[in-house]
């Protein structure tokens, strides 16, 4: 079967053009992972980009990767009609016989629907969600994102929901849907933490800095068992713009057992991975966050927000422990219990990474995404 699928290439959200290797997130990127080599699928990536980037036909013997030019017209402020318009001819030359949108946030999701084939759509962030709970101003990136999304999910052949989260949310406007989780990038699975021992523990908070992250929140709770325990928090990515983000910064910067150490890559990620005590998300928003996923295949202990999707990854008091972002000292009182008992936190990194290699590795879920299109491409 030939498939296309529809992904934003990053070198061209971040200006990266001189890079020769496209770079897609790391939900896609996975799931390529496990559908490279098999024999049943012909996939041909499709990505809308501001302007022509190196890059090979052939990303892998069975991955082709076309790169289709947009003027600035064409996307978010021309209601990405010139990206739609563009994959349009791209897949008129390819002749997918199913087309698959990566993610609601931008253009893939219409680019599938307006492309006159069989389509369907994964929802990687719930954009309905998580403008509200980012209180989106009208007519901003999200308010707009969010308006997308409730345009195309009644005219998509389906839509592949990775946790029960977005299942519930779209199970209203979806005419079908398919619950598989994200894959993660198999190297994972080869990290095993291994904390200095001899050294004061080491938290990570991996995200976004943004209001909906809720980072703030999180170090100030944690103020009261600084000064109990010794223990070092490193955040890692970039701050938004905005009172958020300053407010972020003057917070590490008054805070000696905190660190922000930017945005990384994942080879930089998987060796703060294998440094670290525990992992934190004390997100109030989330659908499937593909940190925990990380967290997990390494062998990190994982405390992370009981919101959205996030019950669909770990089992409280098996493979992580649950917090309330709506309560500040359930951060506190996780992060102790991490810190006061390691066989307990060796215990839950054990068993949470059984649990990941046996749900979200690579293999597992192309084997499930070939099924879908199998019954999708079966309908007359």
């Amino acid at each position: 079967m030939k498939i296309a699928m529809l992904i934003p290439d990053n070198r061209d959200e971040f200006g990266k053009y001189d890079d020769p290797v496209p770079h897609f997130g790391p939900a896609p990127s996975a799931l390529l992972e496990g559908l490279v080599g098999n024999p049943d699928c012909e996939i041909h990536i499709v990505s809308c980009v501001h302007r022509a980037m190196t890059a090979p036909a052939k990303i892998a013997e069975n991955i082709y990767y076309h790169a289709v030019e947009v003027g600035k017209w064409g996307w978010s402020r021309g209601g990405y009609l010139g990206c739609i318009l563009a994959v349009r001819r791209k897949l008129q030359e390819i002749q997918p016989g199913l087309v698959h949108g990566q993610g609601t946030e931008r253009y893939c999701a219409l680019a599938a629907v307006f492309s006159g084939f069989p389509n369907v759509l994964t929802i990687h962030g719930n954009m309905r969600h998580i403008a509200v709970v980012s209180h989106a101003r009208p007519f901003s990136f999200l308010w707009m994102a969010a308006r997308l999304e409730g345009l195309v999910l009644p005219r998509t052949d389906g839509v592949v929901c990775i946790t029960n989260y977005t299942r519930n949310a779209v199970k209203d406007l979806a005419r079908r849907t398919w619950l598989v989780p994200n894959a993660v990038d198999a190297s994972f699975f080869d990290v095993q933490a291994a904390p200095d021992l001899n050294a004061p523990p080491v938290g990570l908070c991996v995200g976004t800095i943004c209001g909906y992250k809720n980072q703030n929140a999180f170090i100030r709770a944690l103020d009261p068992l600084a000064k109990e325990k010794k223990f070092k928090l490193v955040l890692l990515g970039q701050p938004e713009a905005g009172d958020y983000g300053r407010e972020f910064l003057q917070l590490v910067r008054e805070r000696p057992w905190c660190e922000h150490a930017g945005f990384v890559n994942r080879d930089q990620l998987k060796a703060r991975l294998k440094a670290a005590s525990f992992l934190a998300l004390p997100t109030r928003e989330d659908n499937c966050p593909m940190v925990v996923l990380e967290a997990m295949a390494a062998g990190v202990p994982v405390l992370a927000s009981k919101i959205g999707g996030v019950p669909d990854l770990i089992e409280s008091e098996k493979t992580g422990i649950f917090c309330d972002p709506d309560q500040p000292e359930s951060f506190r009182e996780g992060v102790a219990v991490l810190l006061a008992d390691r066989e307990f936190s060796r215990q839950l990194a054990v068993a949470a990474k059984m649990d990941a290699r046996r749900r979200f590795h690579p293999q597992v879920v192309a084997r499930q995404h070939l099924e879908i299109y199998r019954q999708v491409l079966a309908k007359p």
